[in-house]
């Protein structure tokens, strides 16, 4: 084993240069640790207000299809924005309801930021009436309050701290909320690739898990359907002469899904079959529809070939069958760059004592548009709840000071960076 030699801490001016030395760097590592005080305190401040203003959203019946609903809400999230001196850009969100929005913030800088919230949920109408916002046993409760009202809540209120802070060091901010991302984003897909081309960064601001996550990876979304052309025919009289449609889309069915692959963590699940008609009468037509995804884009084009290549392996003579797989969202990968926002994020909830989980998701978001152009993207920076679609869901009262605080500093991380 070496020895090392030390100097002599005799000599008064070595002795305090180590003890300097020793100090500073004890000094260092102990600031690297420290939370941005005035950011803490203006998040920790705003939780009352936080929570009000997420009531008023959530107590607002906003499904994807109810262009009331949807409207209220945009035009009382746009209210906040112009408050903050957003310019105001709306744009239409054709085939669906409602109008998008795009807030910029000019400041001094020259990063481009941009995040990304959904004012639609998957709530039917009535459902804000009948579970009402409110707070239980420290879990705020009612119709999207995690997914994603929580999300543009927190997006509002971190840009206020900023204000608040007098934080102008990017070069432009930029605030998206779209009105249909529950439905696949399809009136909103072709906006978000366009503005998030123009960018350098993209936060989503998604529920945060509740294991405290964010989510660094999302597998890409796609719809199989199924459609078969039989031959009408008496159940009882003549069955022989029918073509049985329903037995031969459950055939398919029973067949596709085997192109799910498990090791590559790709799913095929058909969720829903028709074949309307009397029970005495052999069906001339039946469909069917699946969701499948895929962690790269790659096994989404294999599901792609597969489904048409084992389809043309049918139960029933004579049938017609078609099958297409109809893409969504495209797959958001885990990368170099998005690992570097990871650690940045990391290094940020570590100042005020905090440690976050990492995920990846099943689930498809607007973060795999941004993706999907080229833009790094680091997605799940709304409120962490839980119980997500379910009349249960919840967002967890004590998530918002960090949250908010992890959000506003993420910002002016990536305006210095």
């Amino acid at each position: 084993m070496k020895t090392f030699a030390f100097p002599s801490l005799r000599t008064p001016a070595i002795a305090l240069a180590c003890a300097l030395a020793f100090v500073g760097a004890f000094s260092g590592a102990a600031s690297a640790q420290q939370p941005n005080q005035a950011v803490l305190d203006a998040a920790t401040q705003k939780k009352e207000e936080t929570l009000k203003l997420l009531e008023r959203l959530v107590n607002i019946d906003s499904g994807s299809t109810n262009a009331e609903g949807l409207e209220k809400v945009r035009t009382l999230v746009v209210d906040e924005l112009r408050q903050l001196g957003a310019r105001i850009e709306t744009f239409p969100a054709e085939p669906h309801p409602g109008s998008n929005v795009v807030a910029t913030f000019t400041g001094t800088g020259k990063k481009k930021i941009l995040i990304l919230a959904h004012i639609d949920t998957v709530f039917k109408d009535g459902t804000a009436a009948a579970k009402p916002f409110h707070v239980k046993d420290g879990r705020a409760y009612g119709p999207g309050v995690m997914d994603n009202k929580g999300g543009v809540v927190a997006g509002l209120q971190a840009l206020k701290i900023l204000r608040q802070l007098g934080f102008k060091d990017y070069g432009q901010l930029t605030f998206l909320i779209d009105t249909n991302e529950e439905t696949g984003s399809v009136g909103t897909s072709a906006l978000i690739e366009r503005v998030a081309k123009q960018h350098d960064v993209a936060l989503n601001l998604e529920p945060g898990r509740p294991a405290d996550g964010l989510v660094v990876e999302r597998k890409g979304s796609a719809t199989a359907l199924i459609e078969v052309k039989g031959l009408a025919a008496h159940a009882g009289v003549a069955p022989e002469a029918g073509r049985n449609a329903a037995m031969e889309v459950a055939h398919q069915v029973l067949q596709l899904s085997k192109t799910a692959d498990a090791a590559k963590k790709t799913t095929v699940n058909f969720t829903v079959l028709t074949a309307n008609g009397p029970t005495n009468v052999i069906p001339a037509t039946a469909s069917a529809r699946g969701d499948v995804r895929a962690a790269t884009p790659e096994e989404l084009d294999r599901v792609e070939k597969d489904l048409q290549r084992i389809s043309q392996n049918k139960l029933i003579p004579d049938t017609e069958v078609k099958v297409r797989l109809i893409r969504g969202l495209p797959p958001m990968p885990r990368s170099p760059a998005s690992d570097k926002l990871v650690a940045t994020a990391e290094g940020i909830y570590a100042e005020i004592g905090k440690k976050l989980t990492i995920e990846s998701s099943g689930g498809a978001a607007d973060a795999s548009l941004v993706a999907g152009v080229g833009v790094p993207v680091l997605d799940g920076f709304g409120i962490v709840g839980g119980g997500i679609h379910t009349p249960e869901e919840y967002a967890e009262v004590e998530s918002i000071v960090p949250r908010l605080y992890l959000l506003s500093r993420m910002l002016m991380a990536l305006s210095a960076n």
